[in-house]
């Protein structure tokens, strides 16, 4: 039996509780799992009000009426969107109080139209420079699994929300494994989808020069392709449309990386878990390809490199553009940002033309293969606290998140898209995560693969979804 989104809607549509009993189920649970940290700003009216909404129009049979996700709550991320009425500050004190904008994004306004009734916004680090979501202004999210532990970064607070069942689903954003590291760490599900198939319009400016995806955190991979369907294509800029390419018939080529080389070594049962789920797909009658490290670590040092420069040269748009006060922000956001304003021409524009390259080349191995199964993280979750912000060795704590997450980045200045998924458990009874890449536009068979996957229900959910009956 699933425990998702999906469930909880089909449970508002044939009666077994309202929308608004599922936003009080909601509201309560998050009260009771305060001490995660994982919501940094809640606004109980406008969820009830949402949800009440639904109740109305559902009881009136409303042509307008959604039921994809009808009456499910949900909750925002504190970067990215916007989401109307709701304030986005990034974790940040330089970012005023008051930063509420004044209309969705064409994302936001897709998941309103689908159903979803929101009530507040999770906890990111500041500017989403972490793979840990504890930032100085607060709260510090904790993983739900082992509350010493990291929910990741930067969409903690999403995930942290979705795997303690406050919420069913979180609105998401990955420009360098923000979705999918967090997902990994909660057992959650995460797609980055391929660059420029969410629309970011129509005024957020958050394209990263494309590195950066909107989606959600979910519980089974049917939430991720229901929601990935509700919000992608007619994307009208600013990158070409990207059409989804078909499932390929027969059997598939898959390649395979499981040690992640000297400098980014990955725990021998991270390794375990992803010749693994090789060896069920090899079951079906898939060919597993090896790739050894050696052929694509220039690509992951590139790929760290690329992803710096984009983030830091943006943070000092933002200061340029804004007047935030970044000397209200931490240390490290503050070398970043020194980083960025001491960047030239020159190198901002070798940086591009290299991630071009980085695509260009990945594109290459996938003559071999349809697809890349690979480890998401390298390690178990970290503790709260590894990642450090009140320092300003920025070279340090960029390599610290490689580290963690070797295969995150690549995804992200290629363009190419990529799912995780739990496949098991260690012996904390902690999720092992798997990641599988595959070139842009193949979203499907990213899907495909992860939904095959999961029947082997190798992972379960810990905690139920508050208001399901489970």
């Amino acid at each position: 039996m699933y425990s998702d989104a999906i469930a909880l809607a089909n449970a508002i549509r044939v009666g077994d509780l309202t929308a608004s009993e599922a936003m009080k189920a909601s509201l309560d649970k998050l009260e009771e799992n305060s001490f995660l940290g994982s919501v940094v700003y809640c606004d109980p009216e406008k969820g009830k009000q949402a949800a009440a909404e639904f109740d109305n129009a559902y009881k009136y049979k409303s042509k307008s009426i959604n039921l994809d996700f009808g009456g499910v709550p949900t909750l925002a991320k504190d970067l990215g969107g916007p989401f109307e009425g709701f304030p986005v500050r990034a974790g940040s004190n330089a970012v005023p109080k008051d930063s509420a904008y004044g209309e969705d994004s064409i994302f936001a306004a897709r998941c309103r139209a689908s159903g979803f009734c929101l009530f507040g916004v999770t906890t990111s680090p500041e500017f989403g420079l972490s793979l840990a979501s504890e930032p100085a202004i607060g709260p510090i999210c904790r993983n739900p699994l082992n509350t010493d532990l990291s929910s990741g970064g930067s969409s903690g607070g999403a995930a942290a929300a979705v795997a303690s069942g406050i919420v069913s689903i979180a609105h998401a954003t990955d420009a360098g494994g923000s979705i999918r590291v967090p997902a990994a760490c909660c057992g959650l599900v995460g797609l980055k989808p391929s660059r420029g198939i969410v629309p970011a319009g129509p005024s957020f400016g958050n394209h990263l020069g494309g590195i950066a995806s909107e989606l959600a955190v979910c519980r089974s991979v049917r939430d991720v392709a229901s929601i990935f369907d509700i919000v992608a294509g007619d994307v009208r800029g600013p990158f070409p449309p990207v059409e989804q390419i078909p499932v390929p018939a027969g059997k598939l080529r898959i390649g395979m990386i499981s040690e992640t080389g000297e400098d980014y070594p990955t725990s021998i049962e991270r390794v375990e878990v992803v010749e693994a789920a090789a060896k069920s797909l090899e079951a079906d009658g898939h060919k597993i390809v090896p790739l050894d490290w050696s052929k694509i670590a220039r690509l992951i040092d590139v790929s760290t490199g690329v992803f710096a420069d984009i983030i830091t040269i943006n943070l000092a748009e933002l200061e340029r553009s804004t007047k935030w006060d970044f000397s209200q922000s931490e240390l490290i956001t503050q070398a970043a940002l020194e980083r960025g304003q001491n960047m030239n021409g020159t190198r901002l524009w070798q940086s591009l033309n290299e991630m071009v390259l980085v695509s260009r080349d990945l594109w290459q191995h996938f003559e071999k293969f349809d697809c890349l199964l690979t480890p998401m993280l390298s390690t178990a979750p970290k503790p709260v606290g590894s990642f450090p912000t009140d320092h300003s060795d920025i070279n340090l704590h960029f390599n610290r998140m490689t580290a963690f997450s070797p295969l995150a980045m690549l995804a992200n200045i290629s363009g190419f898209p990529a799912i995780t998924l739990p496949f098991g458990t260690d012996a904390d009874s902690l999720p092992l995560p798997i990641q599988i890449l595959a070139p842009m536009g193949c979203e499907k068979l990213l899907l495909s693969l992860a939904a095959r996957l999961e029947t082997e229900l190798r992972w379960q959910h810990r905690f139920p979804i508050a208001g399901l009956n489970q």
